[in-house]
């Protein structure tokens, strides 16, 4: 994957970098895989706001996303017949055609081409985009779209350019090592896929202006210390005014520094080497 830039013609234009999308081979979506779904800009069922500076954007249609990879189909060869830009996803996702005519979305692994064609089985040969269980690939290879649970369906490594070593296999688990460095146990039962998620440029896109994430649903930010004291703890004064607190706060009034909400000792089980170690 290569980033257009521009000539910089406007102070947006100047800095502003995109995808080339030359692996897009198709620009219309499958119809009988797309559905609309409904927007909400931030708010729950109430219609209070509870994810902030949400609202707007263009339209679009949700593809309908395989992340069993069709293990349903085991043995069944698919076929790619596009490569396909996704608005609801940072990587890019291909259209597959399996051997008894039904079409299929799912994530497009990086360098794979039109025409080739792919296999989900307990046990198959080791090329990109096939997809197995963790038992039978080999320690050292990477991995995407990996389940938690068997039977459930990828759930790690969906990204634009994310890619899961698979570090070891150990009894009934397997060590799979993120790119944050944090190796986790996964059942071997599992299915993930050989390869790594194309689109591994998506995170040198420059925006450029603050028009393109509006377009993409984006509203405003602005911090505390802008607002007035109704809409967050450091508002207020006149100017650059210090926040008057010894310690900083979210808007909702908690500590905003180094101050632990979440508890998930639940997991930490599963866990072999913490990320932040």
């Amino acid at each position: 994957m290569a980033l257009k830039k521009f000539k910089p013609v406007t102070p947006g234009r100047r800095q502003m970098s995109m995808a080339s999308f030359e692996e897009i081979t198709r620009n219309e979506p499958e119809k009988s895989l797309i559905k609309i779904l409904k927007r909400h800009s931030g708010r729950n069922n109430s219609g209070q706001i509870t994810c902030r500076h949400r609202g707007g954007g263009e339209k679009k249609f949700y593809r309908m996303i395989d992340f069993k990879g069709g293990t349903d189909k085991l043995t069944m060869v698919a076929k790619i017949q596009s490569i396909e830009y996704d608005p609801y996803r940072s990587c890019y996702i291909m259209l597959v055609n399996y051997k008894d005519g039904e079409k299929r979305y799912q994530i497009a692994p990086l360098d794979i081409k039109v025409g080739e064609e792919i296999v989900a089985n307990e046990r198959a040969k080791i090329k990109v985009g096939n997809r197995m269980q963790l038992n039978h690939i080999p320690v050292g290879f990477g991995i995407y779209n990996v389940e938690l649970k068997p039977g459930k369906g990828g759930q790690m490594g969906r990204s634009a350019g994310a890619s899961i070593k698979l570090v070891s296999l150990e009894g009934d688990y397997a060590q799979v090592q993120m790119q944050s460095g944090e190796v986790r146990l996964v059942n071997k039962d599992c299915y993930a896929s050989v390869g790594q998620v194309g689109n591994i440029d998506h995170n040198n896109i420059v925006y450029g202006k603050a028009g393109r994430r509006r377009h993409m649903g984006w509203k405003p930010t602005v911090s505390g210390s802008a607002m007035i004291p109704k809409d967050h703890p450091h508002g207020g004064g006149k100017g650059h005014t210090s926040i008057g607190l010894i310690h900083p706060k979210t808007p909702w009034g908690m500590p905003a520094l180094g101050y632990k909400t979440r508890t998930r000792k639940y997991t930490d089980r599963m866990i072999v080497k913490d990320r932040r170690r």
